[in-house]
């Protein structure tokens, strides 16, 4: 009798975990054979590397709209539409147009194009030109939080203002790259109608002077508003140069303090202060300007729960890349971008493949947001955050994938702000049920956190995190840290970041484990969506007092109706 029992029981206990095997086999599973799929047709030579507003990324934009269509999910793009076209401005500078001209108390000294200064086409004006003094304010930077305030006792109004790059060391990396992106605007409120950037022995060490120069015929490109003007350009700086170490003493000629002096200052890592330059300079320069447009794809999943529905999770990867290389003489001339970021694309289209297959939606909508132009600036991620096409109060929270190395088997995963809000939890949680742990920020001096489109979003509010793939693998006998290093140094923005080159070089593609990100990723939105409280910024963040706080359910309830 007790054998029976005994038996009954293994019974029950056997029909359990059967059921539990069933239920988990019935929770949606990535695809590594779709994600291979996805990856082979958006890093093809047929689409030419993608480059914002070419035709290689509108067939990669069809692609991405149709896949999103055929699964059945609604469009959020304009008109009805899964698109939302991107108007945009590519801007040139006309060659030896720029000048540099000194005025000073012994006469006018022009600077030399290219070689003591260069600068950039100005999005605004095909014709531009100023005559300003010049005054020295030191990184022009300006933050409470810090006790920064290089134009402190400073007039800057009509004056074109002279700063170094880079920033302070003392500033936390995320945080000094966010104040970093706002020096112009910093420029621009205290009157300053131009900017000077000096090169310095500091930043040779770093970045030779001779290889921005490479750079010099690479046209900039900028979204337009619907008044047919740039957007996110401080119009009143009608003047920019960046100017060799060498060259610049000429600028410090008449000041109180020589340049030697400030050089010297960032060797003792010190702040230098701001002063008059006693000098006045004229910068000019002329542009050709092409308006062209490129599409971000948009999609929806709808909620499930009345209340919820009207905030969103939104998921974001960028589907450009930087096209073909000019150089006729190489064999090898297209720029596929297998990595990045046609593996975060695909990634994105088999969470959407993956939310569809679940028996109930969640309580929260998913938008699925494709952006193009990330290579020129954040373009797509920056126009959309400034025209969304749903309420911006809605967008609850960002899940951004960019450039996953898919080379070796990851054992942990680094989520680039999750230190930032309540995501961070949410992340580990969802990375730990497939086994992946999380680790730190392993390069806190690159500040990765402001460097893709998520950031455009942070910038209004919302928390997002950037997953990245990390550097410890499952295999001993791979350093995870060394393969990414030498992606990184060898094939990043080059045309061997394709599938057959890096196939080549560090075996079979890891499909394998794209699935498994996208199984993380598909666990993070679906927490995301269905959590009771909206994500929220953490009280010690930079940011809980830099960009605000979401805005409350209420807020949004009642933009919805």
């Amino acid at each position: 009798m007790k054998y029976l029992s005994l038996m009954a029981a293994a019974s029950v206990l056997l029909l359990g975990c059967s059921s539990l095997s069933t239920v988990k086999q019935l929770e949606p599973q990535a695809s590594a054979a779709a994600i291979e799929g996805h990856m082979l047709f958006l890093a093809s030579d047929e689409l030419e590397g993608r480059d914002t507003g070419s035709r290689g990324h509108e067939i990669a934009s069809l692609y991405i709209a149709t896949q999103l269509q055929a699964l059945g999910l609604e469009p959020a793009g304009d008109n009805g539409t899964f698109y939302q076209r991107v108007p945009l401005r590519s801007s040139r500078l006309v060659p030896n147009s720029a000048r540099m001209v000194l005025h000073t108390a012994d006469g006018d000294q022009e600077l030399a194009y290219p070689k003591a200064f260069f600068s950039g086409a100005d999005p605004v004006a095909t014709e531009s030109s100023i005559t300003a003094p010049l005054v020295f304010v030191g990184y022009g930077l300006i933050s409470d939080e810090f006790g920064i305030n290089d134009y402190q006792g400073l007039d800057l109004n009509g004056k074109i203002a002279i700063m170094l790059p880079g920033l302070p060391e003392h500033i936390p990396s995320e945080e000094a790259a966010h104040l970093g992106r706002e020096r112009s605007r910093f420029a621009a409120e205290q009157g300053a109608v131009g900017i000077i950037t000096i090169h310095t022995p500091q930043r040779e060490a770093m970045r030779p002077y001779a290889n921005s120069i490479l750079y010099l015929n690479t046209p900039s490109m900028r979204w337009l508003d619907s008044d047919g003007q740039p957007g996110g350009v401080q119009r009143q700086l009608r003047g920019g140069a960046y100017v060799h170490h060498e060259a610049a003493e000429a600028l410090f000629a008449e000041a109180t303090t020589p340049l030697s002096t400030i050089f010297a200052m960032l060797d003792a890592k010190e702040m230098p202060q701001g002063f008059e330059l006693n000098i006045s300079a004229t910068l000019s320069r002329q542009s050709t300007h092409d308006d062209i447009s490129s599409p971000n794809v948009v999609a929806v999943l709808p909620g499930s729960d009345p209340s919820l529905r009207h905030e969103y999770v939104v998921l974001t990867a960028h589907s450009d890349h930087i096209g073909v290389i000019q150089d006729v003489r190489s064999d090898n001339r297209v720029n596929n971008g297998a990595m990045d970021n046609a593996a975060g694309v695909a990634i994105l289209l088999e969470t959407a493949r993956m939310f569809t297959e679940l028996a109930e939606p969640p309580k929260r909508s998913i938008l699925f947001l494709v952006v193009t132009g990330e290579e020129k600036g954040l373009l797509g991620a920056d126009y959309y955050a400034h025209n969304p096409t749903r309420p911006i109060e809605s967008l609850i929270a960002n899940v951004n994938m960019d450039m996953p190395v898919l080379l070796y088997p990851f054992a942990d995963l680094i989520a680039f702000g999750a230190n930032h809000s309540s995501l961070g939890p949410v992340v580990e949680r969802a990375a730990a049920r497939e086994g992946i742990r999380l680790s730190p920020d392993p390069m806190p001096e690159q500040a990765i956190f402001t460097r893709s489109d998520h950031y455009t979003l942070v910038r209004q509010g919302i928390p997002a995190v950037f997953l990245m793939t990390g550097f410890q693998s499952q295999d001993p006998e791979q350093d995870a840290a060394a393969i990414w290093g030498s992606f990184f140094s060898k094939h990043y923005h080059k045309p061997t970041d394709s599938i057959a080159d890096l196939t080549r070089e560090y075996g079979a593609i890891r499909y394998d484990f794209g699935a498994i990100f996208t199984q993380i990723n598909f666990n993070i939105a679906v927490d995301l969506a269905n959590e009771p409280q909206r994500p929220f910024w953490l009280q010690q963040s930079y940011f809980h007092d830099v960009v605000g706080q979401p805005h409350t359910q209420q807020a949004v309830l009642e933009a919805a109706n």
